[in-house]
């Protein structure tokens, strides 16, 4: 009995204290994980085979909503939006980025401040710069058709035209991310060791070679990370469309992400809208996959 209590008392090793340390630094975390993460997907997956509006109990429906989602035109259209916005916006975003982390990875005096103002974009609200570019892009007195008039050249009507709107969105979500890509880009440059380049103009090397050669396979591991996140982001693309055109003129901007939002939202038709969520999800990952398994052809690391 005594023994029992003798270790019953015994001090706590320093690896438990470190073990119940970190548990209860790490448990307000990992409460918000599993209530405000964890448990509305589960809560999500679930709803994606119910109909569910809200205010009725959700009822079973297995695979309908998924039938209905892939049949389903305004769907389809928002998917297409959303697949120009990728395949056009991204690869302009990424060499936007990579020709302005060429142009600040320069020895010259106040370089910081001009990295500095090429990434203050990056840091504006996305409402208040898509606000902005409501202004600037506005068909009748906006600052581009005004400049274009010097010129004797008619403006397009930017964000009212079918034919526009999409490339208006693309060149406000190129102008709010090319900041952040183009600083990975320039940290990806800063690490490409200048002897590589030294030993390239002793053997008479051009720059375009040499960019070729060397800087395109060297930062290769860079450019890889911002496209896979290019390419996730443009897939939940949102609030430019939101703010700047509701989804119009003819549906041209609504995206996939504004039809969830507005199946969930404005109809009601959670257990839809769950559905479309998970769909996403699924082609993301796909894409994702296959660019991580493309990678081995193109990524090189040191």
């Amino acid at each position: 009995m005594i023994q029992a209590s003798a270790r019953a008392r015994r001090p706590l090793s320093m690896r438990q204290r470190e073990a119940i340390a970190g548990i209860l630094f790490a448990g307000p975390w990992l409460i918000g994980l599993c209530a405000f993460i964890l448990l509305p997907l589960v809560q999500s997956l679930w709803y994606s085979f119910t109909t569910y509006d809200i205010l009725h109990p959700a009822r079973f429906v297995g695979l309908s909503n998924y039938t209905d989602l892939v049949h389903d035109p305004l769907a389809g259209q928002a998917f297409g939006n959303t697949l120009y916005i990728t395949v056009i916006g991204v690869p302009i975003g990424i060499l936007m980025a990579l020709g302005m982390a060429l142009l600040l990875n320069q020895d010259i005096r106040g370089i910081s401040l001009y990295r500095t103002l090429f990434y203050l974009p990056s840091v504006a609200p996305v409402v208040a710069s898509t606000l902005l570019w409501l202004w600037v892009l506005n068909g009748n007195y906006g600052l581009i058709n005004m400049l274009l008039s010097e010129l004797n050249i008619l403006g397009p009507n930017w964000f009212n035209d079918p034919a526009w709107a999409k490339p208006s969105i693309i060149l406000i979500i190129t102008w709010g991310s090319a900041g952040a890509t183009m600083i990975i880009l320039l940290a990806g440059l800063k690490n490409i060791p200048l002897t590589f380049y030294e030993a390239a103009r002793v053997d008479g090397a051009s720059r375009l070679a040499q960019f070729r050669h060397i800087t395109i396979p060297l930062l290769s591991p860079s450019l890889f990370f911002v496209v896979v996140v290019g390419v996730i982001n443009a897939f939940q693309v949102f609030t430019q469309a939101y703010v700047a055109t509701q989804g119009g003129p003819l549906n041209s901007t609504l995206f996939y992400v504004y039809d969830l939002f507005n199946n969930a939202f404005g109809y009601f038709k959670m257990g839809y809208a769950s559905a479309m969520g998970w769909l996403l999800f699924l082609v993301i990952l796909a894409i994702t996959l296959i660019q991580f398994r493309v990678a081995r052809y193109w990524v090189f690391y040191e």
